[in-house]
């Protein structure tokens, strides 16, 4: 596929494999956003709040799923993003990526997203619309 704008309806992206959630990620990931909330970084915290483990940022996970489309941005940009949480990811979690293209309206791709871990349990899904208009801003 040489880029978006060669897409059929129903094609999907690459899909694209995380390296397994480490414990870094997650507090680098608490760093950068903010977000220092302790059932994300600390094991005893998160136990106390009834969950097995510590679990990654949904942002972490929803932030990632944009580098389905690095590739893509000298053809376009994203121009709308939503996304469901639909599950928790863990540690030692790898994370899968996909994309498949719904529909074409005008300049604007639609396509259907979602991450999954490694036992293929969907814990992300949402929509992303790419615009192939290149707009320029001054």
């Amino acid at each position: 596929m040489s880029g978006l704008d060669q897409m059929e309806i129903g094609e999907a992206l690459p899909t694209i494999q995380l390296a397994p959630v480490a414990r870094l990620d997650l507090i680098k990931y608490a760093g950068a956003s903010g977000d220092f909330n302790p059932i994300h970084t600390i094991d005893a915290d998160a136990e106390s709040a009834g969950l097995p483990g510590i679990i990654a940022h949904g942002m972490w996970t929803m932030g990632n799923l944009a580098k389905l489309f690095t590739p893509y941005l000298g053809e376009g940009f994203m121009r709308d993003y939503a996304i469901r949480f639909k599950g928790m990811v863990f540690l030692g979690d790898v994370v899968s990526l996909r994309a498949v293209l719904k529909e074409k309206e005008g300049e604007t791709l639609h396509f259907d997203v979602e991450a999954v871990n490694q036992d293929d349990k969907k814990v992300l899904s949402g929509k992303v619309a790419f615009s192939m208009e290149i707009e320029e801003v001054f």
